[in-house]
Protein backbone atom coordinates (compact mmCIF):
# COMPACT_ATOMS: atom_id res chain seq x y z
CA UNK A 1 0.00 0.00 0.00
CA UNK A 2 1.03 3.52 -0.73
CA UNK A 3 0.23 6.46 1.28
CA UNK A 4 -2.24 8.77 -1.04
CA UNK A 5 -2.69 11.38 1.36
CA UNK A 6 0.28 11.48 3.98
CA UNK A 7 -0.11 13.04 7.23
CA UNK A 8 1.61 15.06 9.29
CA UNK A 9 1.22 15.37 13.59
CA UNK A 10 3.03 18.18 15.74
CA UNK A 11 5.19 15.76 18.06
CA UNK A 12 5.38 18.15 21.55
CA UNK A 13 8.30 16.27 23.07
CA UNK A 14 10.92 19.44 23.15
CA UNK A 15 8.04 21.79 22.37
CA UNK A 16 7.34 24.82 24.31
CA UNK A 17 4.12 24.18 24.09
CA UNK A 18 2.57 27.98 23.26
CA UNK A 19 -0.66 29.12 22.22
CA UNK A 20 0.81 30.12 19.10
CA UNK A 21 2.17 27.22 18.08
CA UNK A 22 -1.02 25.58 18.13
CA UNK A 23 -2.95 28.27 16.33
CA UNK A 24 -0.36 28.46 13.70
CA UNK A 25 -0.07 24.74 12.86
CA UNK A 26 -3.52 24.89 12.35
CA UNK A 27 -3.38 27.71 9.51
CA UNK A 28 -1.00 25.62 8.07
CA UNK A 29 -4.07 22.39 7.93
CA UNK A 30 -1.98 20.25 10.61
CA UNK A 31 -4.91 18.84 12.69
CA UNK A 32 -3.23 16.78 14.99
CA UNK A 33 -1.01 16.59 17.99
CA UNK A 34 0.98 14.45 19.99
CA UNK A 35 2.36 14.35 23.85
CA UNK A 36 3.35 12.42 26.22
CA UNK A 37 1.99 12.08 30.35
CA UNK A 38 5.74 12.89 31.03
CA UNK A 39 6.83 15.39 28.58
CA UNK A 40 7.64 18.96 30.10
CA UNK A 41 8.70 17.41 33.00
CA UNK A 42 5.40 15.68 33.64
CA UNK A 43 3.46 18.68 33.05
CA UNK A 44 2.58 18.86 29.20
CA UNK A 45 -0.97 17.57 29.98
CA UNK A 46 -1.80 20.35 32.68
CA UNK A 47 -0.01 23.32 30.29
CA UNK A 48 -2.33 22.63 27.36
CA UNK A 49 -5.51 22.68 29.38
CA UNK A 50 -4.55 25.87 30.62
CA UNK A 51 -2.56 27.66 27.68
CA UNK A 52 -5.36 25.98 25.44
CA UNK A 53 -7.96 24.27 26.13
CA UNK A 54 -10.20 26.19 23.95
CA UNK A 55 -8.13 24.55 20.98
CA UNK A 56 -7.68 20.88 21.81
CA UNK A 57 -11.32 20.26 20.41
CA UNK A 58 -10.30 21.23 16.90
CA UNK A 59 -7.36 18.67 17.44
CA UNK A 60 -6.63 15.19 16.85
CA UNK A 61 -4.59 14.58 20.38
CA UNK A 62 -2.26 11.62 20.98
CA UNK A 63 -0.70 10.98 24.09
CA UNK A 64 1.28 8.38 26.03
CA UNK A 65 1.79 6.97 28.99
CA UNK A 66 4.02 4.42 30.87
CA UNK A 67 6.70 6.79 32.44
CA UNK A 68 6.60 8.09 35.83
CA UNK A 69 7.93 10.36 38.87
CA UNK A 70 10.08 8.32 40.67
CA UNK A 71 12.55 8.51 43.52
CA UNK A 72 15.45 10.08 41.85
CA UNK A 73 13.83 10.98 38.34
CA UNK A 74 12.05 9.46 36.05
CA UNK A 75 11.12 5.45 35.92
CA UNK A 76 9.29 3.45 33.81
CA UNK A 77 6.58 0.60 34.49
CA UNK A 78 3.88 -1.76 32.64
CA UNK A 79 2.12 -2.30 36.26
CA UNK A 80 -1.67 -2.11 35.34
CA UNK A 81 -2.81 -0.02 37.84
CA UNK A 82 -0.63 2.75 37.17
CA UNK A 83 -1.02 2.21 33.74
CA UNK A 84 -4.73 2.66 34.05
CA UNK A 85 -4.82 5.61 36.62
CA UNK A 86 -2.12 7.66 34.48
CA UNK A 87 -4.80 7.54 31.49
CA UNK A 88 -7.86 8.49 34.26
CA UNK A 89 -5.53 11.29 35.31
CA UNK A 90 -4.53 12.22 31.59
CA UNK A 91 -8.53 12.69 30.59
CA UNK A 92 -9.11 14.81 34.29
CA UNK A 93 -6.82 17.18 33.32
CA UNK A 94 -6.59 17.49 29.38
CA UNK A 95 -10.53 18.03 30.33
CA UNK A 96 -11.41 15.52 27.06
CA UNK A 97 -10.59 12.33 25.88
CA UNK A 98 -7.87 11.43 23.96
CA UNK A 99 -8.26 10.31 20.49
CA UNK A 100 -5.00 7.74 20.95
CA UNK A 101 -3.29 6.89 24.15
CA UNK A 102 0.38 5.00 23.33
CA UNK A 103 1.88 2.40 25.66
CA UNK A 104 5.45 4.40 25.96
CA UNK A 105 8.30 2.76 24.81
CA UNK A 106 6.99 -0.94 26.64
CA UNK A 107 10.65 -1.90 25.72
CA UNK A 108 12.17 -0.71 28.46
CA UNK A 109 10.40 -2.91 31.16
CA UNK A 110 10.98 -6.26 29.14
CA UNK A 111 13.58 -8.78 27.34
CA UNK A 112 12.83 -9.98 24.11
CA UNK A 113 13.22 -13.92 26.20
CA UNK A 114 10.68 -15.48 28.86
CA UNK A 115 7.68 -15.77 29.64
CA UNK A 116 6.86 -13.17 32.47
CA UNK A 117 7.90 -10.39 29.48
CA UNK A 118 5.23 -12.01 27.19
CA UNK A 119 2.80 -11.55 30.25
CA UNK A 120 3.64 -8.05 30.90
CA UNK A 121 2.86 -7.10 27.38
CA UNK A 122 0.03 -8.94 27.09
CA UNK A 123 -0.90 -7.11 30.78
CA UNK A 124 -0.43 -4.11 29.41
CA UNK A 125 -1.59 -4.03 26.55
CA UNK A 126 -5.08 -5.51 27.84
CA UNK A 127 -4.96 -2.80 30.52
CA UNK A 128 -5.15 -0.02 27.69
CA UNK A 129 -7.48 -1.92 25.57
CA UNK A 130 -9.86 -1.78 29.09
CA UNK A 131 -9.23 1.95 29.10
CA UNK A 132 -11.13 2.40 25.30
CA UNK A 133 -13.82 0.39 25.95
CA UNK A 134 -14.45 2.15 28.65
CA UNK A 135 -14.74 5.73 26.79
CA UNK A 136 -11.09 6.95 28.30
CA UNK A 137 -9.67 6.53 25.18
CA UNK A 138 -10.89 6.27 21.20
CA UNK A 139 -8.40 4.03 20.93
CA UNK A 140 -4.98 2.63 21.89
CA UNK A 141 -1.17 1.82 20.66
CA UNK A 142 1.89 0.98 20.75
CA UNK A 143 5.36 3.80 20.83
CA UNK A 144 8.34 2.32 20.50
CA UNK A 145 12.39 3.55 20.06
CA UNK A 146 13.87 0.59 20.07
CA UNK A 147 11.41 -2.18 18.90
CA UNK A 148 14.04 -5.17 19.13
CA UNK A 149 12.97 -6.89 21.53
CA UNK A 150 9.21 -6.62 20.98
CA UNK A 151 8.41 -9.00 17.91
CA UNK A 152 9.34 -12.65 19.98
CA UNK A 153 6.92 -11.64 22.89
CA UNK A 154 3.82 -10.58 20.27
CA UNK A 155 1.20 -13.39 20.25
CA UNK A 156 -2.11 -14.43 18.74
CA UNK A 157 -4.40 -13.66 22.14
CA UNK A 158 -2.99 -10.56 22.92
CA UNK A 159 -4.89 -7.67 22.46
CA UNK A 160 -4.16 -5.91 19.08
CA UNK A 161 -3.17 -1.86 19.26
CA UNK A 162 -5.27 0.52 16.18
CA UNK A 163 -1.68 2.68 15.69
CA UNK A 164 1.73 1.13 16.15
CA UNK A 165 5.06 4.61 16.24
CA UNK A 166 8.34 3.99 15.43
CA UNK A 167 11.27 5.82 14.37
CA UNK A 168 11.93 6.50 10.49
CA UNK A 169 14.02 7.96 8.49
CA UNK A 170 17.53 8.03 7.06
CA UNK A 171 18.97 7.89 10.50
CA UNK A 172 17.57 5.09 11.53
CA UNK A 173 19.60 1.45 11.30
CA UNK A 174 18.79 -1.53 9.39
CA UNK A 175 18.33 -3.93 12.43
CA UNK A 176 15.68 -0.86 13.86
CA UNK A 177 14.02 -0.35 10.47
CA UNK A 178 13.54 -4.48 10.18
CA UNK A 179 12.54 -4.51 13.66
CA UNK A 180 9.51 -1.97 12.81
CA UNK A 181 8.16 -3.87 9.75
CA UNK A 182 8.91 -7.51 12.19
CA UNK A 183 6.68 -5.72 14.54
CA UNK A 184 4.20 -4.47 12.03
CA UNK A 185 3.90 -7.99 10.50
CA UNK A 186 3.15 -9.70 13.94
CA UNK A 187 0.54 -7.69 15.14
CA UNK A 188 -1.05 -7.60 12.02
CA UNK A 189 -0.80 -4.34 10.66
CA UNK A 190 -0.50 -2.12 7.53
CA UNK A 191 1.34 1.28 7.09
CA UNK A 192 -1.71 3.01 7.24
CA UNK A 193 -1.81 1.80 11.25
CA UNK A 194 2.25 2.92 11.36
CA UNK A 195 3.03 6.77 12.50
CA UNK A 196 6.64 7.57 12.02
CA UNK A 197 8.51 9.60 15.06
CA UNK A 198 11.78 11.70 15.08
CA UNK A 199 12.38 11.73 11.02
CA UNK A 200 15.33 13.84 11.78
CA UNK A 201 17.38 11.87 14.17
CA UNK A 202 16.35 15.14 16.68
CA UNK A 203 17.24 17.75 15.03
CA UNK A 204 17.16 19.31 11.20
CA UNK A 205 20.60 21.37 12.94
CA UNK A 206 22.59 18.24 13.24
CA UNK A 207 26.05 18.25 10.97
CA UNK A 208 24.70 15.08 9.38
CA UNK A 209 22.31 17.26 7.49
CA UNK A 210 25.30 19.19 5.93
CA UNK A 211 27.01 15.96 4.61
CA UNK A 212 24.48 14.02 2.67
CA UNK A 213 21.68 15.09 0.29
CA UNK A 214 18.27 13.45 0.86
CA UNK A 215 17.22 14.83 -2.73
CA UNK A 216 19.07 11.54 -4.08
CA UNK A 217 15.73 9.46 -2.91
CA UNK A 218 13.69 12.09 -4.44
CA UNK A 219 12.12 11.75 -8.21
CA UNK A 220 12.97 15.21 -9.48
CA UNK A 221 13.73 16.57 -6.38
CA UNK A 222 14.65 19.98 -8.14
CA UNK A 223 13.09 22.74 -5.63
CA UNK A 224 13.10 20.87 -2.52
CA UNK A 225 14.82 21.63 0.37
CA UNK A 226 17.35 19.14 2.10
CA UNK A 227 15.25 19.20 4.84
CA UNK A 228 12.17 18.68 3.19
CA UNK A 229 13.72 15.51 1.02
CA UNK A 230 14.87 13.99 4.61
CA UNK A 231 11.21 14.16 5.87
CA UNK A 232 9.44 13.27 2.41
CA UNK A 233 11.46 9.88 2.01
CA UNK A 234 11.52 9.06 6.23
CA UNK A 235 7.32 8.52 5.33
CA UNK A 236 9.48 5.23 3.65
CA UNK A 237 11.85 4.02 6.37
CA UNK A 238 9.73 2.32 7.54
CA UNK A 239 6.43 2.90 5.77
CA UNK A 240 4.48 4.94 7.62
CA UNK A 241 1.28 6.68 6.85
CA UNK A 242 1.58 9.85 9.29
CA UNK A 243 4.93 11.22 10.42
CA UNK A 244 5.28 13.13 14.34
CA UNK A 245 7.73 16.10 13.85
CA UNK A 246 8.69 18.42 16.60
CA UNK A 247 8.85 22.13 16.25
CA UNK A 248 8.23 25.54 18.07
CA UNK A 249 8.17 27.25 15.14
CA UNK A 250 4.90 26.69 12.66
CA UNK A 251 6.77 27.75 9.12
CA UNK A 252 8.62 24.94 9.58
CA UNK A 253 5.45 22.36 9.97
CA UNK A 254 4.73 24.93 6.18
CA UNK A 255 7.24 23.76 5.02
CA UNK A 256 7.28 20.50 5.35
CA UNK A 257 3.55 20.16 4.14
CA UNK A 258 5.46 21.41 1.05
CA UNK A 259 7.79 18.39 0.80
CA UNK A 260 4.40 16.16 1.05
CA UNK A 261 3.56 16.09 -2.99
CA UNK A 262 7.02 15.22 -3.52
CA UNK A 263 7.86 11.25 -5.20
CA UNK A 264 10.13 8.92 -3.60
CA UNK A 265 12.62 6.59 -5.45
CA UNK A 266 11.57 3.44 -4.68
CA UNK A 267 14.60 2.09 -6.36
CA UNK A 268 17.27 3.98 -4.86
CA UNK A 269 15.41 3.61 -1.86
CA UNK A 270 15.54 -0.28 -2.08
CA UNK A 271 19.05 -0.21 -2.78
CA UNK A 272 19.80 2.30 0.26
CA UNK A 273 18.12 -0.48 2.62
CA UNK A 274 20.02 -3.42 0.76
CA UNK A 275 23.27 -1.26 1.75
CA UNK A 276 22.30 -0.71 5.09
CA UNK A 277 21.72 -4.94 5.51
CA UNK A 278 25.12 -5.52 3.96
CA UNK A 279 26.58 -2.88 6.10
CA UNK A 280 25.13 -4.26 9.29
CA UNK A 281 25.77 -7.81 8.32
CA UNK A 282 29.49 -7.43 7.90
CA UNK A 283 30.01 -5.60 11.59
CA UNK A 284 31.12 -7.06 14.02
CA UNK A 285 29.14 -8.26 17.28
Amino acid sequence: MRDSDPRIVLGLHRSRHERRLLTGALDVGVTAIDTSANYLGFRSHEVLARTAGDLLPKFTLSTKVGYFPGVGGVEHSLDPVRLHAAVEHAVRVLGREPDLVFLHNPEHSLSAEGTRSRDRLAEACATLSRAAEKGLCVAWGIATWDPTSLPPLIEPTMPKPSVLMVRAGLLVGSRTLDADEALTTAWGLDPASVRGMSPFGGSVKAPVWGRIDPRVFIRNGIGLSRTQAAFRVAYRLPEVSSMAVGTDEPAHLGELLGALVAEPDERVIGEYRRLLRDHTITQPA
